[in-house]
């Protein structure tokens, strides 16, 4: 294949950043944040910060109708890994209440520092919510 070839070919990067694609995937990312955000009882300002402090408008709009939702490709990442994170304590904590009661509970773990992963994931980097996921992960024995 020659270098021109390269050039023009899709990458997989390209396809998942692509307005059409994640437009199609918005409403159900929106749909499945909202459920989780009603398991963890979030407020919205929490809800606004986990999705990566966007606008209270935008918010709004969106929660409101999520088939009007067209999100950011981070946007969709950050709620992809909140569901993976929301899955993992399910798994490890089958007990729905204990589950859902997991993210808000002061954790001894050296990752959290004796604060609890909700306010971790609150400073609102898409490295401390990796974190969470990798941890969970790790624990699930992934």
């Amino acid at each position: 294949m020659t270098s021109a070839a390269v050039d023009w070919a899709p990458s997989a990067t390209n396809f998942a950043k692509s307005p059409a694609r994640l437009k199609k995937l918005s409403p159900t990312a929106v749909r499945a944040f909202k459920d989780i955000a009603g398991h963890w009882k979030l407020t919205p300002m929490e809800q606004r910060i986990m999705l990566g402090i966007i606008p209270q408008s935008t918010y709004t709009k969106y929660m409101r109708d999520p088939d009007s939702a067209s999100l950011s490709y981070d946007t969709l990442q950050r709620i992809s890994i909140l569901i993976g994170i929301f899955k993992a304590i399910n798994i490890l904590l089958p007990d729905e209440q204990l589950a859902d009661e997991w993210l808000s509970k002061p954790n001894a773990h050296p990752l959290f520092k004796n604060t609890s992963a909700k306010e971790f994931l609150l400073d609102g980097s898409m490295e401390n919510m990796a974190a969470v996921r990798a941890y969970l992960d790790a624990e699930r024995g992934w």
